[in-house]
C-alpha cells in the first residue's frame, strides 16, 4: 500500500494549491513515504526544491490509476471532481481525502472532505497555511503587487497602467512568460523573480494579489493583503476574506484599488486560525497512521 497526493495545477489556475500540498505533505513526510502527483510536469520537477522528497507529473487526472494501485491510499487537491470521477476514486481508493475551496460543496458519501466551509461527519473544517508564514518578518516593501502564478491572457499587461501611480514592486509568477517582466518595467519600481516568492510575500506591508493563497499567508504574518478578484479565477474565496476582514477589489478598478489601499492602515484585518494541526491529524486519523 502507498499513499498519494494529488494537487492540480498549471499555466491557467497558478499554483495556490500546490502551496497548501507542500504545506501538508512536508508534515506527512515525516512518518509515511508519501508521492506527490501534479498535473504539471514543470512544478513536479521543481517540487524538490519545496522540500518534497518524491514527486510525479501527471497529464490526466484519469491517469492515477496507471500509477496508483487499487487500495493505496488518497488525498485528491483538485475541483476537477464530478459525481462519476469522485465515485470511481471512492471505489479505487480505500481511503479518499478531497480538498475543497467551493462554499456550495458536498461531501460524497464515501469520500472524507477538508474544507473551510462545511463541518459534519467525515469533515475536517479547516484552513491550510504553511506555519513558517505565521512568524512576522520586517516589512521593508511598503506596497507589493503579486498578481499569480500565471497570466496566460497577459490580463495584467492589457490594464497595467492602473498600477503606474502606485510606486509598487511586483512579484513575477511562475508560469509568467518568458520576458513578460519587460513589458510591465515601466509600471512598477521593482521586479522581483518567482523564486523570491517567500521573501516578497513575508515582508510586504501591502500585498495587493489576486493568489487567494498569498493573500492567507500574507495576513499570518502580520501583512495588510487587498484581494484582487480576476474575471477568470472562482470566487471561493470571497466568503472566508469576507469574514476576515481582508478587502476585495473586483477586477481592475483603479478608483476601488486605491480607496482600498488608503483604508489599509485603518481596517480591522482579522486573525487567521492556524489549521495545519488539526488537518494533519484528520489524515493521519482517516489513513490509520
Amino acid at each position: 500500500m502507498r499513499y498519494f497526493y494529488y494537487v492540480h495545477t498549471g499555466h491557467r489556475i497558478g499554483l495556490d494549491r500546490f502551496h497548501r500540498a507542500v504545506a501538508i505533505v512536508n508534515e506527512l513526510q515525516k512518518e509515511i513515504d508519501i508521492t506527490l502527483l501534479c498535473s504539471d510536469f514543470r512544478i513536479a520537477a521543481e517540487a524538490k526544491e519545496y522540500g518534497i522528497k518524491r514527486s510525479v507529473g501527471v497529464d490526466l487526472v484519469r491517469n492515477i490509476p496507471q500509477i496508483a494501485q487499487h487500495g493505496d491510499k488518497m488525498i485528491f487537491d483538485s475541483a476537477e471532481a464530478n459525481p462519476t470521477l469522485l465515485s470511481d476514486m471512492t471505489q479505487f481508493f480505500p481511503a479518499f481525502i478531497r480538498i475543497s475551496d467551493d462554499p456550495e460543496d458536498t461531501k460524497h458519501d464515501k469520500e472524507l472532505l477538508i474544507s473551510p466551509y462545511l463541518e459534519g461527519e467525515g469533515i475536517c473544517n479547516a484552513t491550510v497555511i504553511n506555519e513558517r508564514y505565521f512568524e512576522s518578518l520586517p516589512k521593508t516593501i511598503p506596497l507589493a503587487l503579486f498578481f499569480g502564478d500565471d497570466d496566460y491572457e497577459k490580463d495584467l499587461e492589457k490594464n497595467q497602467s492602473i498600477f503606474k501611480s502606485l510606486n509598487a514592486e511586483f512579484l513575477m509568477g511562475f508560469y509568467h512568460f518568458l520576458g513578460y517582466e519587460n513589458s510591465l518595467k515601466e509600471s512598477f519600481s521593482a521586479i522581483h523573480e518567482c523564486e523570491e516568492y517567500d521573501e516578497v510575500i513575508r515582508k510586504s506591508e501591502i500585498l495587493i494579489s489576486a493568489s487567494p493563497m498569498a493573500v492567507l499567508q500574507s495576513l499570518s504574518g502580520g501583512g495588510k493583503p487587498i484581494y484582487l478578484q480576476r474575471s477568470d479565477y472562482p470566487m471561493d474565496f470571497k466568503p472566508i476574506f469576507a469574514s476576515l476582514n481582508i478587502p476585495i477589489v473586483e477586477g481592475f478598478s483603479q478608483e476601488h484599488l486605491m480607496q482600498a489601499i488608503s483604508n489599509t492602515s485603518s481596517n480591522n484585518y482579522q486573525n487567521i486560525k492556524k489549521g495545519n494541526t488539526e488537518v494533519i491529524e484528520f489524515i493521519r486519523k482517516s489513513f490509520n497512521l
